[in-house]
């Protein structure tokens, strides 16, 4: 069996939804707005646009002749697929985690999936600063890129604030390992 009951496996229910979500609205990029323009205002720093990313964040290594396609697919697919054995082997009680694993699986597959079928990652949310004589832009963006930024987000707040177990504070006998001290790790993960 791969995950207990008690897993968080529950939560890649909201991976699949993530993953529908991206997909759905970069067909919607497509089909309604043209490539390569300013797309849609919808107000005066932020657009709907529809435009190609052959790299990875901020098209990093976007002008390297295709190899990268490949190689940032690999990553997804084991990046991926390490978060999808973490959140299958953290409690379900662990719900930051569990959401944290759950948005990053999400998105990583969202965009796995434009890769792998397009060569390239559609995005098209843009926000800028425009005025007579300045023009800034936030590289474009999609769900996916939003799904792994705050899952990666939760990680770090975590990492940061959660409360420390206090490893010098003897534990008392558990009844499953016949008594004596315990790690932490050990107890929280579930037994297979």
């Amino acid at each position: 069996m791969l995950a207990s009951k008690a897993s968080g496996a529950r939560y890649l229910l909201l991976s699949l939804l993530v993953v529908v979500l991206d997909q759905v609205t970069k067909y919607l990029c497509v089909y309604f707005i043209e490539h390569g323009t300013m797309g849609v205002a919808v107000t005066p720093f932020f657009h709907l646009v529809h435009v190609y990313n052959h790299g990875a964040a901020f098209s990093f290594l976007a002008g390297m002749g295709g190899w990268q396609r490949w190689l940032f697919a690999a990553l997804a697919i084991v990046i991926g697929a390490l978060f999808v054995w973490l959140l299958l082997r953290t409690p379900r009680t662990h719900k930051w985690s569990c959401l944290a694993y759950a948005l990053f699986i999400g998105g990583a597959v969202g965009n796995l999936i434009d890769r792998l079928i397009h060569g390239y990652v559609i995005d098209f949310l843009l926000f800028f600063i425009k005025t007579d004589d300045f023009f800034w832009a936030y590289p474009a963006f999609n769900v996916a890129d939003i799904a792994v930024c705050v899952g990666a987000a939760i990680l770090c707040v975590i990492a940061l604030f959660a409360p420390k177990k206090d490893a010098s504070t003897p534990k008392e006998p558990d009844a499953q390992t016949g008594g004596g001290k315990v790690s932490s790790k050990a107890k929280e993960l579930p037994r297979i």
